[in-house]
């Protein structure tokens, strides 16, 4: 059984356009998981980890209705079968597994994501992952691409909690890895140089993404962004689904 993020009592799956990154633009259907390893202070999926009982800070902390999620109420357990039901009528085959941190989940994921593919072997399969966990051989050979966001301290993670060398080393080898690195200032740009080089990743696989969960947050930190990612031949990705939908879920 997957746990699920829950959207108005149903789980959170929708077909869209991916927003970030390599594939920007591309329709896609998200299957959106429960459940994180991390505690990212802008994360803007915070319902799948930030718990009742929990200490984590988060920006949203500031508002005035914000409180920290029911797990019993933000979480929908579906089998194999329910999933494929929800999943195969739909005219899509790029699937975007996201979460939350799809990959804690990952020993689940490889029996529904192996009848998926029996189903039909066209799917490409996307993850969305922060980086901290390694693929099981049975799980990257049923993968097509990942997005690995691996954060940096703007997230307030702590530096052993976000940064696992043996998985960041994993996913710098594959040829199936991007790299998208959220940046808050201009001093996170060294960070993200260290990383490059420390684990060999490929620039041209990198692409730089402004931190921001509005349009004006956004546009604060584009021109700035996209010098530096002609500095260094980084990719510049924005957020489209913030400009055409606005901080919304399931879009």
């Amino acid at each position: 059984m997957l746990k699920l993020a829950k959207l108005n009592d149903k789980p959170e799956i929708f077909h869209t356009i991916q927003g970030e990154g390599k594939n920007m633009g591309k329709p896609s259907l998200f299957i959106r998981l429960s459940l994180c390893n991390l505690y990212c202070r802008w994360c803007d999926t915070d319902y799948t980890w930030n718990w009742q009982g929990t200490k984590f800070v988060h920006d949203n902390d500031n508002l005035p209705d914000y409180k920290k999620y029911s797990k019993d109420h933000l979480i929908l357990l579906l089998s194999d079968e329910e999933l494929l039901e929800k999943v195969t009528p739909i005219n899509c085959r790029n699937i975007v597994i996201t979460g939350g941190e799809p990959l804690v989940q990952q020993k689940e994921l490889r029996s529904f994501l192996a009848k998926l593919k029996t189903h039909n072997p066209a799917y490409h399969i996307e993850f969305e992952t922060n980086g901290t966990l390694k693929p099981l051989p049975a799980l990257d050979a049923l993968a097509d691409q990942y997005n690995v966001s691996i954060k940096l301290s703007n997230s307030n993670v702590t530096p052993e909690d976000r940064l696992n060398p043996e998985a960041i080393q994993f996913f710098a080898a594959s040829p199936k890895s991007n790299f998208k690195f959220v940046v808050d200032t201009a001093d996170d740009i060294n960070e993200v140089l260290q990383l490059i080089r420390e684990y060999n990743i490929d620039p041209a696989t990198v692409y730089l993404m402004p931190q921001g969960r509005s349009i004006e947050s956004l546009k604060q930190k584009e021109n700035w962004l996209v010098d530096i990612c002609k500095t260094y031949n980084f990719n510049y990705t924005d957020r489209l689904h913030i400009h055409i939908w606005g901080n919304k879920r399931g879009i």
